[in-house]
């Protein structure tokens, strides 16, 4: 059972299956404020765990909790709620923090997305050169999910590709899929947040390099 219509929620049907609940229908923008928004999701989490008290739950929260810069934002105080929520109220559940989720269109607030739109708008911006982040397409997080759900009982899973591009490393080949160079100044600030490889991702990911995770993403979404 899929609950959502977004780029997440779409790539998870080829696996629905009636004794799972997929919650994709959270809040999905990082830079939200509206306590409206918040409240929806939490009423609906409510009533959609009193309506199938017996299913499993996947919820997916964010790799922006490690972020010390982030810890007061209302996005992040958010999510680490509706967690502890979750692990309070549903018998069975997998929550999965996801990193910069890419698909085809989406929020236009991704990190992705906000560059390529730089790079074919012609907008200048600053990037800042101590800088990392991580990426998944959301096709990978389905299909990890399809193949290890079953391991994954009640516990907080860092779902991610392993390991952290700065923004150079994504810049470079972006400008080179969209045939067009970004006009941008550097700036010495900047930070990345200490996070966990799971051994399943690292296994999961172990053919391919980050260079061609990349070249994946822009291919197939972009």
């Amino acid at each position: 059972m899929i609950i959502g219509n977004g780029i997440l929620a779409n790539a998870l049907r080829p696996f629905d299956t009636k004794d799972i609940i997929f919650f994709a229908s959270g809040v999905s923008n990082s830079l939200e404020t509206k306590t409206s928004e918040f409240t929806r999701e939490l009423n609906l989490l409510h009533s959609t765990v009193e309506q199938y008290p017996d299913k499993k739950l996947v919820y997916f929260s964010t790799c922006s909790i490690y972020d010390s810069s982030k810890t007061e934002s209302p996005y992040v105080l958010h999510k680490l709620n509706m967690e502890k929520i979750i692990s309070e109220i549903c018998p069975r559940y997998a929550i999965f923090r996801i990193g910069n989720a890419v698909g085809k269109g989406g929020n236009t607030n991704t990190l992705i997305n906000f560059l390529k739109n730089s790079i074919i708008t012609g907008q200048t911006i600053q990037i800042h050169s101590k800088a990392k982040r991580v990426f998944i397409g959301v096709n990978d997080v389905a299909l990890f999910i399809n193949q290890n759900i079953g391991n994954i009982e009640n516990d907080i899973f860092n779902l991610i590709y392993p390991y952290q591009f700065s923004l150079t490393e994504v810049i470079v080949p972006l400008e080179k899929h969209l045939n067009k160079k970004m006009t941008y100044e550097v700036i010495d600030e900047g930070s990345f947040y200490d996070i966990n490889f799971e051994k399943s991702t690292q296994s999961f990911f172990q053919e391919i390099t980050p260079e061609e995770y990349l070249e994946k993403l822009y291919n197939t979404y972009l």
